[in-house]
């Protein structure tokens, strides 16, 4: 399990279709909303 670096909510990422790679990190998110947020600005969330 994986937190969401957007919101904090735990995630499944074996099962979450939302999905972000930055610097070669994955991150995985709950909901489009957080993956946009995220793309957005990733180095704002990437650090946390």
């Amino acid at each position: 399990m994986e937190n969401d670096v957007v919101c904090g909510m735990v995630v499944n990422e074996k099962k979450t279709k939302f999905h972000s790679t930055y610097q070669g990190k994955d991150f995985y998110f709950c909901s489009n909303h957080c993956k946009t947020t995220f793309d957005k600005a990733p180095q704002k969330y990437a650090g946390k």
